[in-house]
């Protein structure tokens, strides 16, 4: 049996969807009759396409999956994990302005998961160099969340389980 990370970390912008939250749309965001999710503006906003069956094979696993976002957007980072019904795959939120770092501390502290335990997958190499410190397994993701860059994800962290 692969071993599997008991807690997997998404960021959000770049990550799960192809914007900055705080910069790029215009909260507050509704979701139309059609069931398409728009900005104040009325431009329609998108997950990168693979991102529900991401979180579906998680849960399926048993992983359970935390958003830890550096926002300053705070409400509309939320509001969209609603609109785009991903809050149900979400156990625990670290959505606020500072260090990835301080994420971690408050997911390890919440989950009582250590760091060796948790893989992170997000778009900015900084975060990934942070957090990777930690001991986390980072997985460094270009353009979105997909299969699979779960899957490659998935293997490393099984590897690094391997080699300590």
């Amino acid at each position: 049996m692969t071993p599997l990370p008991r807690l997997a970390v998404f960021d959000l912008d770049y990550t799960l969807w192809p914007f900055w939250v705080d910069t790029h749309v215009d909260p507050p965001f509704h979701k139309s009759s059609d069931g398409t999710v728009r900005d104040r503006m009325g431009q329609d906003i998108r997950l990168y396409p693979e991102v529900p069956q991401v979180l579906d094979r998680l849960q399926s696993l048993g992983v359970p999956i935390a958003a830890a976002s550096r926002t300053g957007e705070i409400d509309g980072a939320n509001q969209l994990l609603e609109l785009f019904d991903l809050v149900k795959y979400f156990v625990h939120r670290e959505i606020y302005p500072g260090s990835k770092v301080a994420h971690f501390e408050r997911l390890r502290h919440k989950t009582g998961v250590p760091f060796s335990q948790m893989i992170f997958f997000d778009d900015e190499k900084r975060n990934i160099i942070d957090v990777g410190k930690l001991g986390v397994t980072c997985i460094h993701i270009q353009n979105g969340i997909n299969l699979q860059t779960l899957t490659q994800g998935l293997e490393t962290f099984a590897k690094t389980q391997a080699g300590s």
